[in-house]
Formats: C-alpha cells, structure tokens, sequence
C-alpha cells in the first residue's frame, strides 16, 4: 500500500496540490482522475521521486519516501515500473533493448537471463517478433505495451501510469486498460494509473480518486462514481459522450 499524507506542492508563488490525504491499495488499480492541469502528474511525479513534497509525506510500506537515505530510495526504486505518456521509448534502440534497459540498470543478471525475462514480459503484453524492431516502426498502442514490458521487466510491486491511453483509439485502449487490470492481479501489484479516459473509470477502475484544482474532492469506486453528488464530478463525468449515454440508465 502506498499512503499520501497531507501532501503540499508549489512551485514558486503557486500551490499545486493542497494536503492530498490517499491510500492506494495493494493489487488494485487506483485511478487518479481529473481534467488537464488538475494536478494528476505533480502527484504522481511527487510518488515516483521525480518531485518532491512541499510539505506532507508519502508512505511505501510505513517508510517515508522522501527521507530515506539515496541508497535506499534507489533501492526502493527498484520495485517501481513506470509507464509514460508518450511511451518514452528510445527512438535509437531497439525494442530489445528498450526492455532490458532497467535489467542493464538494476541488475546483475547475465545477459541470457535478461533476455528471457525481456521475451517473458514481451510475450505477456502480446508483442511477438518485435525484439529487432524500433519504436518507429511500431503503432501506438503496441508502443504502449513495449512501455508497459519495460515497466515490468524488473517485476515491480508498484506500476504507476501516466494517461496510458493518451492518442489511442477506443479499441487500442481497452486492450491497453485489460492489460494493466490483467498484469496488476496477476502480479499483486499496487498499480495507480492517471488518465482522463472514463471508458478505464468504468471498466477498471477499482479505486478511484477525483482531483479539482490541486484538491482531492472525492474518493469512491465504479459503482459509485456515476451517481456522487458531488458537482465537480458530476461535471467531469457527465461532459463526456459515453457517460451521457449511461446517465440515462442510472
């Protein structure tokens, strides 16, 4: 589990994020959803060590993130797969290497066991005979999954996404929110994903916290989000078509 305490965030003058209390659960995916700006990737910066708290603290397993010693963070680390935007492949190698990078990284493993657990993880996110290719030569949403194959390379115990279905098409994105439902169940994994998308609010959300302007202002999960009496989300929700569908029914 992973709990937010009363986090701050500023830069400057500017409060990004204002005392964010969260708890995301063990072999969950807790989606942390609101509209661009709202402070989903401060947050999820401040989770991975990317940012640091203003003032609060974020809590792996009872230990506080952001006073651990170096040697220790980066041993903690060692247990997050990450899962950008735009993929954040490398355009100059290949998808092989891609994968086994963190392995390269974090590891001392010999090279034909890095080479077993790229194939294992590959094969799990359904990309065949792609080892030689480069991310040019891939679509978006099999760029996505190689992304997805290096997060789990080094079998994390927390998978963190951010906007994981960001310029994929509807049918692209179920594949890629199955996949990541899929993985964190099968893996027991503490996945919190950041996404705008309420086709993944409704499909897989099994925890879901709503931010508003650098506020947590509800917490709840699918079966709750679509009939909150909260007007912020009900205005988040309700602006898009697939949710307008559904209020007819709810």
């Amino acid at each position: 589990m992973i709990i937010v305490e009363k986090v701050n965030k500023s830069f400057g003058e500017k409060q990004v994020l204002h005392n964010i209390n969260l708890s995301f659960e063990k072999g969950k995916v807790n989606l942390v959803i609101g509209r661009s700006g709202s402070g989903k990737t401060v947050l999820m910066k401040c989770l991975i060590g990317l940012l640091t708290p203003t003032e609060g603290a974020i809590y792996y397993s009872n230990k506080d993130f952001h006073h651990l010693s170096f040697k220790d963070q980066k041993m903690l680390r060692m247990d997050m797969g990450v899962v950008f935007q735009g993929s954040a492949l490398f355009d100059s190698l290949s998808i092989e290497e891609n994968v086994m990078f963190p392995l390269n990284m974090l590891t001392h493993q010999t090279f034909q066991e890095k080479l077993e657990r790229v194939n294992y993880c590959l094969h799990r996110v359904d990309l065949f005979n792609v080892n030689n290719l480069y991310p040019s030569e891939l679509s978006g949403g099999m760029k996505k999954r190689a992304a997805i194959a290096r997060a789990i390379a080094i079998n994390p115990k927390y998978l963190f996404c951010d906007e994981p279905n960001s310029g994929l098409d509807p049918k692209t994105s179920l594949i890629i929110d199955e996949l990541i439902s899929g993985i964190t169940h099968e893996f027991g994994m503490t996945t919190v994903v950041n996404t705008h998308d309420l086709n993944s609010v409704i499909t897989i959300g099994e925890t879901i916290s709503f931010i508003r302007d650098g506020l947590l202002e509800w917490h709840g999960n699918k079966e709750e989000v679509l009939i909150s009496n909260n007007d912020s989300l009900n205005d988040f929700i309700y602006a898009q078509p697939i949710t307008q569908m559904i209020r007819k029914f709810v």
